[in-house]
């Protein structure tokens, strides 16, 4: 158990340091700007600099707009969750200020994909270990546990509002440049972790009310049990089949991995339900 926590915290720290880069060697320097809390802070800050003439770093806005979310994760989604959470922030924030901002490129075309990689790569590699690095993501997590929300819009619109002010403050190519940035880093965290906000897992297994158990103690969402038989061992089992969003894949599959090792599990993109997707 121990050295599962400390790999977690390994991979949330590299992850940290990986979109600290991604800021200062790539994206500051050319005003293209990253997705969620983190756009949200580049753009502030660039704003506070060059409008008001306040010297504020990404680094420290980026703290800032984290712990009023902190506190939400904190209250509503788990200790655990949320303190690998402030982890990362705490190593991004700091790595940004250590890290000087640079450029290694003048072209905006390769800061834009480049750090969009890097953030990516950063942001995937996190929630595939069942952490987050804060901001946007724990809010999803706090819609996914309440109601079942569309989480994408609202990730979509901050997204949006970022894009808009870069235009409009600065310059419309900039924003083409972010747009270019959000969609690398889609992609990355596509590849890496499923970037789908709903997924469906279809679990083989012997241990059926064991796990349904388990998953019942840690997320609220149904389950239906069938009968299934191995067309090789002929052997009786059954199927379990629920949907649960991106943000629980980690604890579906920790729980999987504890209550029956030997289980056969699929997973495939849910691009829409009807009906409801909590438990009753």
């Amino acid at each position: 158990m121990f050295l599962v926590e400390a790999k977690r915290i390994v991979i949330v720290i590299f992850g940290a340091l990986l979109n600290a880069m991604s800021l200062n060697f790539f994206l500051i320097s050319a005003n293209v700007y990253a997705s969620g809390f983190t756009g949200a802070a580049q753009l502030m800050a660039s704003i506070f600099n060059d409008f008001l003439g306040i010297g504020l770093s990404t680094g420290i806005i980026l703290f800032v707009l984290n712990i009023p979310v902190a506190i939400l994760g904190w209250l509503k989604v788990g200790k655990g969750f949320t303190i690998y959470s402030v982890v990362s922030v705490i190593v991004t924030t700091t790595a940004l200020e250590v890290l000087p901002v640079i450029e290694l490129s003048e072209d905006i075309i390769l800061n834009a994909v480049f750090g969009g990689v890097l953030g990516g790569a950063g942001v995937g590699i996190t929630l595939k270990h069942g952490a987050s690095t804060g901001g946007m993501d724990i809010v999803a997590m706090v819609l996914s546990r309440m109601k079942d929300k569309p989480i994408g819009t609202y990730f979509l619109t901050l997204n949006a509002v970022i894009i808009a002010m870069a235009g409009i403050l600065y310059e419309w190519e900039n924003a083409l440049y972010t747009l270019l940035t959000l969609y690398v880093t889609t992609r990355v965290i596509d590849a890496l972790h499923t970037r789908h906000e709903k997924v469906t897992a279809m679990i083989i297994t012997h241990k059926a009310e064991e796990l349904q158990k388990a998953i019942h103690d840690t997320m609220v969402r149904g389950i239906t049990i069938l009968p299934a038989k191995g067309a090789y061992s002929r052997e009786d089992k059954n199927m379990m089949y629920l949907v649960v969003t991106r943000y629980e894949l980690y604890d579906l599959e920790r729980i999987i991995g504890e209550v029956d090792p030997n289980a056969f599990t699929n997973i495939v993109q849910t691009t829409g339900i009807f009906g409801f997707f909590r438990r009753d």
